[in-house]
Parts: structure tokens; C-alpha cells; sequence
């Protein structure tokens, strides 16, 4: 249906779907720039209405990350690795699904995950939605490991030939860690790292 500029119409039905896809993704912690790349039919100041009224407050300010360097050190990469996982495997089983909804049901049953192990959620939604970007985009992929076979987040350009994991290889196990004790990930100074 046309309106009488010749425009199309926009459905009510759809306008309140996207609403209710920009609801779930803010409960879930995504930032305003995933909704407004994820969700294109709702305008900025829609988007940031449905933000405010769900937070009660603006969000934040600043770039989104960017660096792929974070997905790899070793509590990010275990992380990262099941969450790419689960958005694999329900990729593969439906296969119709839109991205924005595979988003939701993926960092959801992430969310289950960790919490059943009882374990930090290291990956916050935003970072998760940049890691399937960097994935589907090729700036980021997965590898099997040699030694238990189980996939895990690797740079392409990187020699992954006779990969071993973060689990199978200690001496990989730099740079920030995960204190499970307070179930929280911590950036750890090298200084206090070499003092450990």
C-alpha cells in the first residue's frame, strides 16, 4: 500500500516487531548503535525513546570496542568461542531466522550457559553482536583444535596449523583473567600478572 506521496506504508505490525526486537535487545545491554545498525526501520529518536524508558537513563557515550585483539586472549577467547558456537549451531537449525532475532536467542541461551556453570558472563552484548560482525565480515573465524577437536575464536591471518587451545595449551593463558572467586573479569596490570 501506497500513501498519497506514492510512499509506501508502514505496517503497525511491523513498526511494533521492531519495537519489541529494540525491547530485548536493550534488556539484554546493547548499546544504542547495535539497535540502530540492527534495527534501520526505527529512527534514532525512537530507538532512544524505547532505550530510556527501558534503562531509565541516556545511554552511553563513546565509541563502540573495535579490536579484535580482545576475542583472543584466553578468558574472552573461551567465551567468545561459545557464544559463536551456539550462534552456529542455531544458524544451522533455522535457517530462515533473521539476524536480529538470532542475536537475541544466541547471547540469551550464552546468558543460560554461564550462569549453569556457574561462571562470569565475560561477553557483554555489544561485544557480542561485534564478534558476529567480525565473524560474518571474515575478520575473525573459527579453528578446530588438534588436541580435543572442539572450535575455538582464531585471527585468519594468524598459522593455526596444529592449533592447540587456551585448554589444551597452558602456556597461552596471558594477559587479563577472570577472578572467579568474585565472579568478575579483571584487566590485570603485567606487573601484578609476573607477580602472581
Amino acid at each position: 500500500m501506497e500513501d498519497v506521496l506514492g510512499k509506501p506504508k508502514k505496517s503497525v505490525i511491523d513498526d511494533a516487531m521492531a519495537i519489541q526486537k529494540a525491547v530485548s535487545l536493550v534488556k539484554l545491554g546493547a548499546r544504542l548503535q547495535v539497535l540502530q545498525s540492527e534495527l534501520p526501520g526505527l529512527s534514532r529518536d525512537r530507538l532512544l525513546s524505547v532505550y530510556k524508558e527501558i534503562r531509565g537513563s541516556s545511554p552511553p557515550k563513546g565509541q563502540l570496542p573495535f579490536s579484535t585483539d580482545w576475542f583472543l586472549n584466553w578468558a574472552p577467547n573461551t567465551h567468545s568461542s561459545l557464544f559463536m558456537g551456539i550462534m552456529n549451531q542455531l544458524s544451522e537449525r533455522n535457517p530462515g531466522m533473521e539476524a536480529v532475532d538470532l542475536l537475541v536467542a544466541g547471547y540469551t541461551l550464552y546468558l543460560q550457559t554461564v550462569k549453569a556453570i556457574d561462571n562470569p558472563a565475560i561477553l557483554s552484548m555489544t561485544r557480542a553482536w561485534r564478534l558476529y560482525r567480525f565473524c560474518a565480515a571474515g575478520v575473525l573465524t573459527t579453528h578446530q583444535c588438534e588436541s580435543c577437536k572442539a572450535k575455538f575464536i582464531v585471527d585468519p591471518y594468524d598459522l593455526n596449523t596444529g592449533y592447540q587451545c587456551v585448554f589444551c595449551d597452558m602456556d597461552t593463558r596471558v594477559g587479563p583473567k577472570v577472578d572467579f572467586e568474585k565472579k568478575m573479569y579483571q584487566e590485570l596490570d603485567w606487573a601484578e600478572d609476573q607477580a602472581a
